[in-house]
């Protein structure tokens, strides 16, 4: 009896309806696990060098892990993944909520998706059945108009959908897939995927709970979370991911006005407790999650936001707030809204729109060129006017909506060096002058501007529970902030493991598990005689298949790099800029430590060493 997962995925062709089951050996999920390790290994082993991101060749994957839906926190995710329309390289985003349980739930692992139907479609899989069904009447609508129109369609009010708004169905490249309206997989274009098949929602229903090998050794585990997740993130449960947006401001780490300074004199506007003081209508969270760190807000005036769609979180405020030089909560929570009905990813989204601004404010872009819209900086009404023109492709938006370095190619006029990207993806609202580590990150990362697989300096500078969970890993000293030698490198690497594994494993890394824990909880729900180490090497081979995959559609060394914004010192907020030898020897040495050559290839002995001997060609 396999335990922690079916051993089964669902292949489904549009084109030619057509359905069909997969089963997969124990050992199969052993060495990838799920999630982005089942991504990488389709991609390399299905998608064609070349092909056309909104292609009907390329593939879409619905994966879960094989911790995803046990009764423990952190468990309710799951991974969407395709050659990304953004990037054109490796694309994968996960995401919290209720459908990746659900999903387990119907015996399925997974869903793959092939081809392009003809018409408007949904797919709706309910324990072993699974049928294709016309979503004509709700192409066009909003994720929530839709999800209502399915739901009635359905007679089930328990089944949990993963969706697009009109930004996925005009296949904007920056179109994220949003689950039950308040969880995104945002990252990378999935959304635009989705579109160019026809695809409007994948709907699951699942009676089928996960089998668990040592039932009790889970359920300790679960408690001692239960118990301790307060006090380990209270932060996080009190008042949700913005919390230290205040700090960042003052220590010049706060994305402000496109990142041209790190200070922004609003700050104190877009506090969460200013939230919690005004329009935050409570705290929510994912599936069997004490830390709901997920928040719900409403607004009446001057507009109308539904709490339907949840609540800004950190990245979303950042962006649209101090990135676009925008202090308004409000607004703020209504481009929230925006992006969740239209299915768009609010980093790239946001970051698009302040580029825009940073254009206007030059000469480059005119009120001809935006429509009449005055894009200076802290112009809340013209922002949220560009993000619906984003969503459909309208104006200015149909170029935005290609992404910044795109935008930048097609505007010209000196436009580029406002594009703040890595590999074509926007980079998130983390400022790498202050987290020089997380610089690393952002030049390697297979899907471009990367914030959750990287590394957050400042958690490792002093003794925290974050320092705690890495001294399982051999971590041992603390590290300075502003270092940028083999120490951090060395952190930064072992914890880009750690961090695709949890991509793999598709467990949230706001719920402060060790990889110990991890490990013992891989062990009590499969039944194997798991180790962190062993579990680590399932992380890098990852990491080395969504490299290869990169390599093979023509991406080099020369692609692991930052804006050159980055290497300038701020306007405000204090803070020089990068060292540009420095940036560039801690790049070198962490492709040493990854078993890469120096031009960023990984090696015939360390893909031997992780058993991948399969895609040396």
């Amino acid at each position: 009896m396999a335990y922690g997962f079916g051993g089964k995925i669902l292949r489904v062709d549009l084109t030619h309806e057509r359905i069909e089951i997969e089963k997969l050996d124990d050992a199969f999920y052993r060495r990838y696990i799920g999630g982005m390790g089942f991504v990488a290994y389709h991609l390399l082993r299905e998608v064609k060098p070349g092909t056309d991101p909104l292609g009907p060749d390329n593939r879409l994957y619905f994966f879960t892990g094989v911790l995803t839906g046990i009764p423990v926190p952190g468990t309710g995710r799951n991974s969407i993944g395709a050659k990304s329309p953004l990037t054109g390289g490796f694309g994968e985003s996960e995401v919290g909520g209720f459908f990746g349980v659900e999903l387990k739930r119907t015996g399925y692992d997974g869903i793959i998706i092939e081809g392009k139907a003809s018409h408007p479609v949904y797919l709706v899989v309910h324990d072993d059945t699974c049928e294709i069904r016309g979503a004509e009447p709700m192409w066009g609508k909003s994720t929530k108009e839709s999800r209502e129109m399915i739901l009635e369609e359905l007679g089930d009010d328990k089944v949990k959908l993963a969706q697009i708004g009109v930004a996925g169905e005009n296949q904007v490249r920056i179109a994220s897939i949003i689950c039950d309206l308040r969880y995104a997989a945002g990252r990378g274009g999935m959304g635009a995927v989705m579109g160019s098949k026809n695809l409007k929602a994948v709907a699951v229903r699942g009676t089928k709970k996960p089998a668990i090998a040592r039932p009790d050794k889970v359920m300790e585990l679960a408690r001692w979370m239960a118990d301790n997740s307060k006090a380990l993130v209270p932060s996080y449960h009190d008042i949700g991911t913005g919390s230290g947006v205040i700090g960042m401001s003052q220590s010049g780490g706060l994305p402000t006005r496109n990142f041209r300074s790190g200070s922004f004199e609003g700050v104190e506007s877009l506090s969460p407790y200013t939230m919690r003081g005004n329009i935050l209508k409570k705290m929510d969270g994912c599936f069997a999650c004490p830390v709901k760190c997920k928040r719900v807000v409403e607004v009446e005036s001057p507009y109308r936001v539904d709490p339907a769609y949840g609540g800004a979180e950190y990245e979303t405020i950042a962006s649209f707030g101090s990135n676009c030089g925008i202090s308004d909560l409000r607004a703020i929570a209504k481009a929230h809204e925006l992006c969740n009905a239209h299915s768009l990813d609010t980093i790239s989204t946001g970051v698009a729109v302040s580029f825009a601004m940073e254009c206007y404010e030059n000469g480059i872009l005119t009120k001809e060129d935006t429509g009449g819209l005055d894009l200076r900086f802290g112009n809340a009404e013209a922002m949220l006017a560009l993000v619906d023109m984003i969503a459909r492709r309208e104006g200015l938006g149909a170029i935005l909506a290609e992404g910044t370095a795109r935008a930048a190619q097609r505007i010209g006029k000196g436009s580029e060096r406002f594009a703040i990207h890595s590999k074509g993806q926007e980079i998130p609202m983390h400022e790498p002058r202050w987290k020089r580590g997380l610089g690393i990150g952002y030049a390697v990362s297979p899907t471009g501007g990367e914030h959750c697989s990287n590394v957050h300096d400042p958690m490792y500078e002093k003794d925290t529970p974050d320092m705690e969970s890495v001294r399982v890993l051999g971590i041992i000293d603390t590290i300075p902030i502003d270092d940028l030698g083999p120490r951090k490198v060395r952190l930064f690497t072992y914890l880009l493991l750690y961090r695709y594994l949890q991509n793999s494993l598709v467990v949230c890394q706001f719920v402060p598990w060790r990889p110990d824990q991890i490990s013992d909880l891989v062990s009590a729900t499969t039944g194997w005689n798991t180790s962190v180490w062993e579990l680590l090497k399932v992380g890098e081979r990852s990491a080395n298949m969504a490299r290869l995959f990169n390599l093979r559609e023509g991406f080099t060394a020369q692609d692991d790099r930052l804006p050159e914004r980055f290497f300038e010192p701020e306007e405000a907020g204090g803070l020089g800029g990068l060292d540009r030898g420095r940036f560039e020897d801690a790049l070198e040495l962490h492709y040493a430590m990854m078993g890469w050559d120096m031009n960023g290839v990984p090696t015939r002995g360390k893909l031997y060493e992780l058993g991948l001997e399969w895609a040396l060609d």
